[in-house]
């Protein structure tokens, strides 16, 4: 685990007691803290093996600092409290931040965006797999990164950030930070679009002068969130070594913008074209993000259950030439409230017919009247079964849900194992 004798003989708050919880109360203990540990919820409490102090009625007054989980919202009690007590209310990600003077020097890649975020992340992770360099990923993908090792002197830090993390991040500086792009996501918590733009923002006014900044050139025009750094890169006009064809981790558009994000991260961590190209082509898909799951008569199942909202389902809806589309699920508003599906109106042309479930259904299935096919399922094996019914030999049933998965499903990885085991299903019945 990473420990740094910054956080020694210090008192240390931590609210919220799951993976990221565990991981910090840990990384602080062993660095020689106290910690006092809360969590709402009774059965993680009593897996707790430290101290519990109830950090929202305890005084907080001399506590070094409150590490609180990234799914706290700021209009929570425990940031008035900490604030009243002169306390920072940090996150993990910060405490990392604050213990690599102690860690052997490694350069620090940071990765925000709406939408292609976790690709991106995996895919500059695996190409310094590929070209040897010592690297972890962490932040909002794989193990909580307090919970992972130093890297030796030399390595490359991969980090996922959310717009969740940004808020509660004050201190890391990347070498490299990415934006993939910002598209309307998360406003019931920041409310507008500006400020969830604001707080990704953050991952550049962090940098120090020097560093590269990688940006969506969309976003970048409007919001001008990489400003006064040695260098900003443009993803759309990155130069690739090679053909999208021949990377069958990386099908669709989208993927295609992830790989020039990853490609110009590459260029500067010093890996020549030739292994890039390597590792394009070797890359595998994230799991529930164009996912290939199987082949049944010709007929191609693809689980793209993390397509949370429209405009990263758009994308994969020109990823093939003949979709039967399921999707569905609660609907992300946008900032006048409403269920706008317009994002994929542009990509619906290869969509054979649309096979909507859950919440969204009945909102999707008006605006995509006129426009193809639609049949109201409501929940996945109903439409699952009439999508491989009605497909043909080369056709791609697609499920890229274009909404939040908590109508049906405890969250969207649960949600795409649901695809998967509905497919499994099918495959065993038709054998």
């Amino acid at each position: 685990m990473i420990t740094s004798p910054a956080f020694a003989g210090k008192t240390w708050g931590v609210l919220g007691l799951a993976r990221t919880g565990r991981a910090a109360a840990a990384a602080l203990a062993a660095s020689g803290g106290q910690v006092w540990g809360w969590d709402d919820g009774e059965a993680a409490r009593a897996a707790f093996e430290g101290k519990l102090v109830n950090l929202n009625e305890a005084d907080l007054a001399g506590l070094a600092g409150i590490i609180v989980s990234p799914g706290v919202p700021h209009s929570a009690p425990i940031f008035a409290a900490g604030a009243r007590a002169g306390v920072p209310v940090i996150g993990d990600v910060e405490l990392f931040a604050r213990a690599l003077p102690a860690m052997p020097p490694c350069r620090i890649v940071g990765i925000t965006g709406t939408n292609g975020k976790s690709t991106t992340t995996a895919l500059i992770h695996h190409l310094c797999k590929t070209a040897g360099l010592p690297t972890a990923m962490g932040g909002n993908i794989g193990l909580p990164i307090l919970a992972q090792d130093p890297l030796p002197a030399g390595g490359v830090w991969v980090l996922e950030l959310s717009s969740y993390q940004l808020e509660i991040t004050h201190s890391l500086a990347c070498d490299i930070a990415i934006l993939t792009n910002i598209t309307p996501d998360h406003l019931e918590r920041h409310g507008t679009l500006a400020a969830y733009a604001g707080a990704k923002a953050r991952l550049f006014a962090m940098q120090q002068p020097g560093s590269t900044a990688i940006v969506n050139a969309a976003a970048q025009a409007r919001w001008q969130l990489a400003t006064g750094l040695g260098r900003i890169i443009t993803i759309e006009d990155v130069a690739l070594p090679g053909d999208q064809a021949d990377w069958p981790g990386l099908a669709g558009p989208h993927n295609l913008e992830n790989a020039r994000a990853a490609v110009a991260a590459a260029r500067l961590l010093g890996i020549d074209d030739a292994v890039i190209a390597q590792g394009l082509a070797s890359y595998r898909a994230l799991d529930h993000r164009m996912e290939p799951v199987a082949e049944l008569g010709g007929v191609r199942f693809v689980n793209d259950s993390k397509a949370t909202n429209p405009d990263s389902t758009a994308p994969a809806l020109a990823a093939f030439a003949r979709i039967h589309w399921i999707a569905g699920g609660r609907p992300k508003l946008d900032d006048k409230g409403q269920a706008d599906l317009s994002a994929v109106f542009g990509n619906l042309g290869h969509v054979v017919h649309a096979w909507l479930i859950g919440e969204a259904a009945p909102a999707f299935a008006a605006q995509l009247e006129g426009r193809v096919p639609v049949t109201e399922a409501g929940t996945l094996g109903t439409a699952l079964a009439g999508a491989a019914a009605a497909a043909q030999a080369g056709d791609v049933v697609l499920f890229s849900p274009a909404a939040a998965s908590f109508d049906q499903y405890r969250d969207f990885e649960h949600r795409g194992q649901a695809f998967r085991d509905a497919v499994a299903a099918l495959k065993e019945a038709a054998a």
